[in-house]
């Protein structure tokens, strides 16, 4: 007599166990992402609530650095020009399109409030206005009140060159070396990225704050827990092997 041949679920114990550890990794990535979402979706908001607002003045003591990201601010003092430091490098779109590239120019200013020394993000020069004497116009003397977007330094990024101290030329945000050349044992821990308010002269360009936060993290969460599901249904088709029957 010939054989009948019928399918039954019979899954085998040992890729039931992979399987359900990848399943529990990936319902894991997804879940993950899905709290990403709501964190970044909140820090979104906040950030462009705090660029809509009015500049409030600066605290003399900031506690929290990370509440204070992308929020407007303004702060009075005196610059010490002979103290800057230049961060780069950083390109500046041009009205015909060309990306010329430059530096940041970063002054320590006195605060008249007597709550130490801020770092403040004056902005953009090309390569050949580096020098001060070059842009003497800019180098405003006496009390001036800055409005800026505060932001908190980052970390130095994977393979970013180390800085030059000697040179004053900065690629990332020693606040500690960059407290020594200021002369002060230390800065407030956040930078303040001046307006596009012009200077004289034209230079520094300010108004050079880039506000990119990216939100995909619903589409990573989908993509996780996509997988999960063909996990499950390839598990199921695999599992079901044929049984021979007289």
């Amino acid at each position: 007599m010939s054989a009948a041949a019928r399918r039954q679920f019979r899954p085998r114990l040992i890729p039931s166990i992979a399987a359900l550890i990848a399943l529990a990794i990936l319902l894991g990535l997804g879940t993950w992402q899905v709290e990403r979402l709501g964190w970044k979706t909140d820090l979104i908001k906040r950030v462009e609530a705090g660029l809509a607002a009015d500049p409030v003045a600066l605290p003399g003591r900031i506690d929290r650095p990370a509440d204070w990201d992308y929020v407007r601010v303004q702060v009075t003092g005196r610059f010490l020009h002979d103290k800057e430091v230049y961060i780069g490098p950083r390109l500046y779109p041009r009205p015909d399109g060309r990306q010329e590239q430059g530096v940041h120019v970063l002054t320590p200013l006195v605060r008249d409030d007597g709550a130490g020394t801020v770092l403040i993000d004056r902005g953009w020069v090309p390569v050949d206005k580096r020098d001060p004497a070059s842009r003497a116009p800019g180098q405003v003397e006496g009390g001036v009140t800055i409005s800026a977007i505060a932001r908190v330094p980052q970390d130095r990024a994977f393979m970013q060159p180390d800085n030059d101290p000697a040179t004053r030329t900065f690629f990332w945000l020693d606040m500690q070396a960059l407290a020594g050349i200021a002369g002060v044992e230390r800065l407030a821990p956040l930078v303040l990225q001046a307006d596009a308010t012009a200077n004289p002269g034209g230079l520094p360009i300010g108004g050079r704050t880039i506000v990119a936060l990216k939100n995909d993290h619903l589409s990573y969460a989908l993509t996780w827990y996509g997988l999960a599901l063909t996990l499950i249904g390839v598990f199921i088709a695999a599992s079901f092997r044929r049984r021979e029957e007289p």
